[in-house]
């Protein structure tokens, strides 16, 4: 699903990956974990080709996303990958439904089905009823489930969530670990999730260790 050959990357005289190679398969759940500064977002980041390395290859699903730019490159993260992060992101003048949908939407679709879709995975998330509430009537836990059904509408090949938990208090952390595993088993989804979380890390199915830019674990 991901295979990920010889990254590097610095930001001036700052080397922060060196000669990173990984495998991520299909249906994996794999946590990245390490110290502050380790590397950790940066990998996440040149995976999800939000930034680009200095040399290396990152080939989801065959594809060779160090290759692509511009629309081409817009279109397969669009189509491939989804996105869940610390603070949610979602958009405050939006309902719940509307910021799931905006992907789909993106991608071409129409509102009609984008919301058929949205409902359907919101329903799976248990948050149906707060389909039309706004962020900001939402709990914290609410507004992540309403990211990862962001992530997930378009049925991306791979999720990659940045601390997905670290603005939760624990009863929602785990209920949002969880989450993570009941999604494999129901779609079948891949993620790779860049934590300090020491319960998710190790329910992970593979532990992957940054240290000082390289992999050791």
């Amino acid at each position: 699903m991901i295979n990920v050959e010889h990254l590097y990357k610095s930001y001036g005289s700052l080397q922060v990956l060196k000669d990173v190679s990984l495998k991520v398969a299909e249906g994996e759940v794999v946590s990245i974990v390490g110290a502050s500064g380790a590397g950790k977002t940066t990998l996440l980041q040149i995976i999800g080709t939000l930034d680009t390395a200095d040399s290396g290859v990152v080939r989801i699903k065959d594809t060779d996303v160090t290759k692509l730019d511009g629309k081409s490159l817009a279109r397969f993260r669009n189509s491939n990958i989804g996105f869940v992060f610390q603070f949610h992101n979602l958009l405050p003048e939006f309902s719940a439904l509307e910021n799931v949908c905006m992907p789909a939407m993106i991608a071409g679709m129409s509102m009609d089905e984008a919301s058929a879709k949205a409902l359907s995975l919101l329903d799976f998330l248990n948050l149906r009823d707060r389909a039309s509430h706004k962020p900001a009537a939402l709990s914290g836990g609410e507004q992540q489930r309403v990211a990862v059904a962001r992530a997930l509408i378009n049925q991306p090949a791979v999720v990659l969530a940045d601390e997905p938990s670290g603005n939760l208090d624990s009863a929602h952390a785990k209920e949002l670990h969880e989450l993570f595993f009941s999604l494999r088993d129901k779609y079948r989804q891949t993620f790779v999730i860049v934590t300090h979380n020491t319960e998710l890390a190790e329910m992970s199915d593979r532990m992957i260790t940054i240290k000082d830019g390289g992999v050791i674990g």
